[in-house]
């Protein structure tokens, strides 16, 4: 009989090390499958939403530097879900954020995107960025932008940090937190 108890106590250890040895591959596979999974999760909800809204729209799921990435083009109405500067479309991704946390229990980072309206401000706010800070570079005064979002902001912060001379920071408090962009010393 001990030999029985002694046997299950081995064959217990050996999948103990397996399982060990196994985890961090499991463990960054098991990332990537979790914002897998936040992406489809979400692309349901707003699949939904535009079947209510009786809106066309082609949903495209990804993963991108650590998060799910939602996307919805094609659709005539779609410019209605952007709102004016974004503000309709921040709040759908807050909304769309919401409804993955409560499925899975977890905050999610998911990003989202209708009618390239992001991908087309991103690029925006980079050359905002880069031509702001070359005239504080060259005129030596300071300069306040206008108040952003947190994406806008983050995305004026990378594109100031891409000129030598200069650097950046964020003042206020939100909804009225803006980049303010100085020479360096």
């Amino acid at each position: 009989m001990s030999e029985t108890v002694d046997t299950i106590e081995a064959d217990q250890e050996d999948v103990d090390v397996a399982e060990t040895a196994a985890a961090p591959a499991e463990k960054q596979g098991g990332a990537d499958d979790t914002l897998v999974q936040e992406g489809d999760i979400a692309g349901d909800y707003l699949e939904r939403l535009l079947d209510l809204l009786d809106y066309d729209g082609d949903i495209d799921l990804d993963v991108e530097a650590g998060r799910a990435i939602v996307s919805i083009d094609g659709g005539e109405d779609l410019e209605k879900l952007v709102g004016p500067r974004g503000t309709v479309l921040e709040s759908l991704q807050e909304l769309t954020r919401l409804a993955v946390q409560q499925e899975t229990g977890s905050r999610s980072r998911l990003m989202l995107d209708i009618a390239g309206w992001r991908a087309d401000r991103r690029e925006e706010l980079r050359e905002l960025g880069r031509s702001t800070a070359e005239s504080v570079l060259s005129s030596g005064e300071r300069v306040r932008l206008q108040p952003m979002s947190p994406f806008e902001r983050k995305v004026v912060h990378d594109a100031v940090a891409t000129v030598d001379g200069v650097t950046s920071e964020s003042e206020g408090e939100d909804p009225k937190r803006r980049v303010v962009i100085f020479p360096e010393g």
